[in-house]
């Protein structure tokens, strides 16, 4: 790998790039705040507007992806030819006022909508912000800057679950969209006032050669479709998604139906599992792929592969504990273990294509991470839930007989028959979902195999 040119580091100081760096953060914490609100106050949106595990997982899942993954592509587009840091400014606050927009939705179809308008805002902003990163950063350098990127992920998981269980707890759950949804606009003009816009292949010495027009998008698919490495990296990524947006999703829920738990301590629960599990995680994965990728490359994705394989059947273990302590120790040890994918994954990922490929090709990988991933995979548990709770719940429908309306005339019995069964149901199809991690595992091991062969980036 090439040493950071001079350039680099003559055009933009270190303190500069850190302020980068932590204001990306910052806005990718957002970003991911905004998406996990709606698990922290789904039971509350539940029981409130009366729905189903399946469209609670519609409206954290797919109504948010789709729009996400298929606007990426051509938002990752134009951030190719304009100005990364003005589209990221304007994602961050779209993004920003459709979730404080929710707070106001009158029922189930304002919610889906708004939903999807949190979507398109997001599309555009992780290509953006992953150029800008390749742009500052030097190829030897690289995983552990999008390491500490992704550590938006904790701090926004954190302060979503945390802050939004208090408030769902003591306010409501509409008072968690507006108080959460509006720092976003301040972020927003913090990006489009303090960030510049770098040459493009900066980092690596290839300004000369980016200066050329973007290649169109057919020709990026055709160069990653040939390199056996980004298929099955894509693959493998996608698959550990599924699994980690989905026991996400339902995860404040799991705690509250099976463990009793009121929002606000299911809240602070989630928070620190999947906060200081995702910091442990990234930190983990970027800073010891980037110190064993200096012996042999293939480290870069055997750490992601080894790290999910060996942890997913004690992640598993901890869904069947019937004590929380034990059950949230065991999640938060073993599932930092799932996070370690990001800055090995986007690390390899920008070394097989060239500065004028990097926003559309990690715009493919979003693509499939987020439709298979964020979209399928609350949707696969939201279905699974329901249709094992029916089963637990054994004669009559569970849904009819255990609305607010029919326990209200029914006896204690009643209320702990479905209460029983809706902690079955959720916990057989977060088991079930989890299993999916060890396939995931396995697209990573075969993207090793071909790793040094489709090492050497296209420079178009």
């Amino acid at each position: 790998m090439k040493p950071e040119p001079q350039s680099a580091s003559a055009r933009f100081s270190p303190r500069y790039r850190a302020w980068l760096l932590v204001l990306l953060i910052l806005t990718y914490a957002s970003n991911f705040m905004d998406r996990i609100i709606v698990a922290t106050v789904g039971q509350a949106m539940k029981l409130d507007l009366e729905l189903s595990d399946l469209q609670l997982g519609l409206l954290g899942g797919m109504a948010f992806a789709l729009f996400y993954a298929l606007l990426g592509i051509p938002l990752a587009r134009l951030s190719e030819r304009y100005s990364r840091v003005r589209i990221l400014a304007a994602c961050v606050a779209l993004w920003s006022l459709m979730t404080t927009l929710c707070g106001v939705a009158q029922n189930y179809i304002q919610l889906l909508l708004l939903r999807i308008g949190v979507g398109v805002g997001e599309a555009g902003s992780t290509p953006a912000s992953h150029s800008l990163i390749a742009d500052h950063f030097p190829a030897k350098r690289r995983a552990t800057a999008f390491a500490l990127f992704a550590l938006g992920v904790p701090l926004g998981s954190f302060c979503g679950a945390i802050l939004g269980g208090w408030i769902v707890q003591n306010m409501g759950w509409r008072a968690a969209f507006l108080i959460l949804g509006i720092p976003g606009i301040a972020l927003a003009l913090l990006v489009a006032l303090t960030l510049r816009e770098p040459p493009r292949g900066l980092a690596d010495g290839a300004v000369e050669q980016a200066r050329t027009p973007p290649p169109p998008l057919l020709e990026v698919i055709r160069l990653i479709l040939r390199k056996k490495t980004f298929v099955h990296l894509t693959i493998g990524c996608a698959l550990v998604g599924f699994a980690n947006f989905g026991i996400n999703m339902f995860m404040p829920i799991y705690f509250s139906r099976v463990f009793g738990m009121s929002f606000a301590q299911a809240g602070l629960a989630f928070g620190l599992i999947t906060g200081i599990g995702a910091m442990a995680g990234n930190g983990i994965g970027g800073f010891l792929s980037d110190w064993a990728g200096k012996r042999d490359t293939r480290w870069y994705l055997w750490v992601v592969a080894l790290g999910v394989a060996v942890a997913t059947p004690f992640y598993l273990f901890a869904f069947l504990q019937t004590n929380w302590i034990v059950a949230a120790a065991m999640m938060l040890v073993f599932g930092s273990m799932m996070y370690i994918w990001y800055g090995p994954t986007f690390a390899v990922a920008y070394t097989m294509v060239g500065p004028r490929m990097r926003a559309s090709a990690s715009a493919v990988v979003l693509l499939v991470n987020t439709l298979i991933g964020q979209g399928l995979g609350p949707i696969f548990i939201g279905g699974a839930s329901d249709v094992f709770t029916a089963r637990a719940f054994g004669s009559g429908d569970h849904a009819q007989s255990c609305s607010a309306a029919a326990l209200a005339g029914a006896g204690p019995d009643a209320a702990a028959a479905c209460a029983q069964a809706a902690a079955q149901g959720i916990r057989y199809a977060t088991v079930i979902c989890g299993l999916v991690f060890l396939w995931g595992a396995f697209h990573y091991y075969l993207a090793s195999r071909t790793l040094a062969r489709d090492m050497e980036p296209d420079v178009s």
